[in-house]
Formats: structure tokens, C-alpha cells, sequence
């Protein structure tokens, strides 16, 4: 599947850490019945997702929800433990953005977005994407060509097209 604005969401279950450990987290419950923004990143702490991505959505989280937006979530191919930490050292967490990885890239590989990028070290990872979500439908989506770039996946460009 090659993701289209249009699709309706795959069945997903990603994963957070809570209080008690790993945590299950089923996209679809998430997304039925609300409006979600979901971006991905291709690494926690990789250069061009730790100092560009995230902080794009740190910066609009209040205006997206402004927009009626939900929730935004942020989704890597890392397991919950790094997700977690990123999400205190980047600010993400404090500003209310949701970080869950998808540690067997399953969801990456069923909605068509995954890459390779051996040079890089990254293997089975995730492009750099964003996307509206409405009752697990997808709305918008923005998928940057190259993995360093991030422009029109940015918070601000997403926020814009809304």
C-alpha cells in the first residue's frame, strides 16, 4: 500500500512507555471519531528530526489546535524507551505532543513509507511525512522527497494547508 489522501488508516498498534512500562497503543481507537495530526520522523535524535521536525510541531501544537486538531502525534521506528527520553529532551512531551514508536516498523511498512538508508545506519525506518487524520481518514498528507529535508512535512507547512 502507498499511502493516499483518502485511505482510511491501517489497524496499527504502536507503543508508549507508562508509568508501568510498555504500553500498547491501538491507532484506531485513537483516531475514531477525531481529528489527529500524525508525523513521522526517519530517527529519534537524528540531526534534521531532533533540531528541525519536532520542534516544527512544538512551535504550532496550540495553532493546530486552534484548527479543531486533537491530538499530534509523533511516530518513529524506535522502541518506547528512546521515544520517551526524546520526548523530555526535545520539549515534546511538555508541549503536549504524543510520542510512540513503531519498534518493528509495522505500521511504516503497511502504509508504504518505509526506507533504507544503509550509508546512514537507518534500516527499516520511516520517511519523513505529516498527515491529517479524520476518524482515521486521510485528510492531507505531506511527504518530503528527500529524508534531510523538512519543509513541507514541517508543523508550519501542515498547519498552513489545513
Amino acid at each position: 500500500m502507498t499511502l493516499a489522501v483518502g485511505d482510511k488508516l491501517p489497524g496499527a498498534t504502536l507503543v508508549q512507555l507508562g508509568d508501568e512500562g510498555p504500553e500498547p497503543v491501538a491507532l484506531g481507537d485513537r483516531l475514531a471519531g477525531r481529528k489527529v495530526v500524525i508525523f513521522a520522523v526517519p530517527g529519534a535524535y537524528t540531526p534534521t528530526c531532533h533540531s528541525a521536525h519536532v520542534p516544527s510541531f512544538i512551535r504550532t501544537k496550540d495553532a493546530l489546535a486552534d484548527k479543531g486538531v486533537d491530538e499530534v502525534i509523533c511516530v518513529s521506528v524506535n522502541d518506547p524507551f528512546v521515544m520517551k527520553a526524546w520526548g523530555a529532551d526535545t520539549g515534546a512531551t511538555a508541549a503536549g505532543l504524543t510520542m510512540l514508536g513503531d519498534p518493528e516498523s509495522s505500521f511504516t511498512r503497511a502504509i508504504g513509507m518505509d526506507f533504507d538508508a544503509p550509508p546512514a545506519g537507518l534500516l527499516g525506518r520511516s520517511k519523513r511525512y505529516a498527515m491529517l487524520v479524520e476518524d482515521g481518514v486521510v485528510k492531507l498528507l505531506h511527504v518530503e522527497e528527500s529524508p534531510g529535508a523538512c519543509e513541507i512535512s514541517a508543523g508550519e507547512s501542515l498547519l498552513a494547508a489545513i
